[in-house]
């Protein structure tokens, strides 16, 4: 059955759709019905079933006899150790620290927040929970003390479960003194820690709260799943925003495990046995459905990768884990593919590794430019699948299905909507528009299995968020188009369209063009305040590793691309040449933070920045082209 019809066929019958991929799950109680829309527009998935997303990916694999696979591999070139966990010690350690858990007091509907580095203890500390029914709110490891805080206060955590420490190429972070400064902050306190020692820096541990990971499992006796009901919270996402108090997005436990178990082969064209690798962290959304949770549920082996796509040790450490252990499906951001191929344009790495394994690589978070893309076909002649989706979403909305037809691949393009999404483009008046034309991007509700039902304690602000602006539809802040083939193009968010003079224009369409300047690894373009026209857009651009070229004659050359490709309506005239650009810790770059720079504005500093220092350097960088004007 190819994608034409799958996508006819779930929108011909959505309810016998998701009841039928619903047999790929263990019940304890199989659900009466898909969709329950009595609260509408909240609508809940498989609520009267029952079931354990503990059980679904870890003890059914060794309850079929298939214990001895290996379900993680730590691979940190960081510490310069690797290892393997099977799908039978999982079991283990995850029932163990269910055990430690339940014996202080953390049962189901409790939460938990887990705040560690990549590490596999972390995806542990997740499974542990849902073991228990525990709803886990995974934090960053690293963030800052009162962000960690303000989520305590929102989740009202009964435990923190941290390691002392992260490592980052160069450099320790303590996360215990962090924990510490959180908890003294926050109005709630947690009733224990549980504290991972890494011999790197262990912490001092404050007696009567904090335990030791170990010794808190020492005389404890591994438990059992318990069932919870099909709408019962898996977890709690706290989204990165750059402004206003986070959103604790809800993953409901049984639509989840539906949706991320049909992606796994639909989407990425892995199953059980194959090794799945996204390159991304815990503290984010791909970490949750595709570090931990989807690869073990489809019966895969995933990898805890503990490094960089630059500096641990090369541009090609990358290559050298898909080689080493056998990766059939690779998912990154293109962040990271422009930061190695920024290293590499050559792509030498990629020929000195064996990557004959490597069926396709995917990429999310940040739009994928087409250079990038194109280079890193040309480097390793595999199908390069951009797709998009959202923390929001959990898994894509748009993608090429691999595991059910290859499409043709658009360039530029996620391609085409998933079963389950009804995606529109719409104006401002929330009508839909030609194909062709620039708009929001909004999707028919009832949104399907998997993505959020509400935010945390919240469903006012959940509805003044996603639901009020376009009645019937779940607003997605993303604006694009659909061409007259269905694949959907992705251009920029609601907010960095911007309009010049009257001219609605995508900051994306013009980052597509400049990226595509040889000398140009990475770029962004904002909009900024013009007292004529509006807004006028501003290029940043950083270079290729090498590139000797006067700075201005690159920037005249970009100048002169986007008149030739965009026309002078784009209005484009200023650019700058920067050694990076600011981003947060998953790689998304910072535009809004850079308008205010830009326009003068105060802005409160991003909790997710990677850097701040490179703010500063932004600032210099407009400075010499004059912004800010007042």
């Amino acid at each position: 059955m190819g994608y034409r019809s799958t996508y006819d066929g779930w929108k011909a019958d959505p309810e016998g759709f998701w009841m039928g991929l619903a047999d790929a799950i263990d019940w304890k109680r199989k659900p009466t019905q898909a969709l329950f829309a009595d609260k509408a527009p909240i609508y809940e998935w498989f609520s009267d079933g029952l079931v354990n997303t503990c059980w679904n990916a870890v003890d059914r694999h060794v309850a079929a006899g298939r214990g001895a696979q290996t379900a993680i591999i730590h691979d940190s070139p960081i510490t310069g150790t690797k290892h393997k966990i099977t799908y039978a010690e999982l079991l283990d350690r995850v029932a163990r620290l269910a055990g430690a858990l339940r014996a202080r007091g953390v049962g189901k509907g409790d939460r938990v927040i887990i705040y560690m580095p990549m590490v596999p203890e972390a995806l542990e500390a997740m499974l542990a929970c849902a073991r228990i029914g525990a709803i886990h709110s995974v934090v960053f490891g690293g963030f800052a003390a009162n962000e960690l805080a303000v989520r305590i206060d929102d989740a009202q955590p009964k435990a923190i479960i941290a390691a002392s420490c992260g490592l980052e190429p160069g450099r320790i972070v303590n996360y215990k003194p962090l924990v510490d400064a959180a908890i003294e902050q926050a109005r709630h306190k947690v009733d224990f820690t549980l504290i991972l020692q890494r011999e790197h820096a262990p912490s001092k541990l404050i007696a009567g709260r904090d335990f030791d990971w170990h010794e808190a499992q020492a005389d404890v006796e591994p438990v059992d799943c318990v069932a919870v009901e099909g709408n019962h919270p898996a977890y709690i996402l706290y989204t990165s925003g750059t402004t206003g108090a986070p959103k604790g997005v809800v993953r409901a436990t049984a639509g989840h495990l539906v949706a991320l178990n049909w992606s796994m082969k639909a989407v990425y064209n892995v199953e059980a046995g194959d090794v799945f690798w996204a390159a991304s962290d815990v503290g984010w959304v791909v970490g949750h459905s595709y570090i931990c949770y989807a690869p073990l549920i489809a019966g895969c082996t995933t990898i805890v990768f503990e490094g960089k796509p630059v500096g641990t040790p090369d541009a090609g450490t990358f290559w050298r884990v898909i080689a080493e252990h056998g990766v059939k499906s690779f998912f990154t951001a293109p962040t990271a593919l422009r930061a190695i191929k920024r290293e590499d344009r050559e792509g030498a790495f990629i020929k000195a590794q064996d990557l004959s394994g490597l069926k396709a690589l995917f990429l999310a978070g940040e739009r994928a430019d087409p250079d990038t893309i194109e280079w890193a076909k040309a480097h390793l002649g595999i199908p390069v699948i951009d797709h998009w989706w959202q923390t929001e979403t959990g898994w894509a909305i748009a993608a090429n299905p691999l595991g059910i037809e290859e499409l043709p691949v658009k360039i530029g393009s996620p391609s085409v909507p998933m079963p389950g999404y009804d995606v529109r483009v719409l104006d401002e008046g929330g009508h839909p528009v030609k194909a062709g034309t620039l708009g929001a991007i909004a999707v028919k509700l009832p949104l399907p299995p998997g993505t959020l039902p509400t935010l945390w304690n919240a469903e006012d602000r959940f509805r003044k968020s996603y639901l009020n602006h376009f009645p019937g539809y779940y607003e997605t802040g993303d604006a694009g188009y659909v061409d007259e083939d269905g694949y959907l193009y992705i251009m920029a968010r609601t907010d960095d369209v911007i309009n010049v003079a009257g001219h609605r224009l995508s900051t994306g369409a013009m980052e597509e063009v400049l990226a595509s300047h040889p000398d140009v690894a990475e770029c962004a373009v904002i909009g900024v305040a013009d007292q004529l026209k509006g807004q006028m857009p501003v290029g940043f651009l950083c270079l290729n590793k090498g590139a000797a070229r006067d700075h201005a004659d690159v920037v005249a050359e970009c100048v002169k691309l986007v008149r030739d490709r965009i026309g002078p309506v784009a209005a484009f005239k200023l650019a700058c040449v920067v050694d990076r650009l600011p981003k947060t810790r998953s790689g998304k770059i910072l535009r809004a933070t850079m308008v205010k720079i830009a326009d003068g504005e105060d802005y409160k500093m991003p909790a997710t920045i990677d850097d701040p220092a490179i703010l500063d350097e932004i600032r210099v960088a407009l400075a010499g082209i004059g912004y800010p004007t007042s």
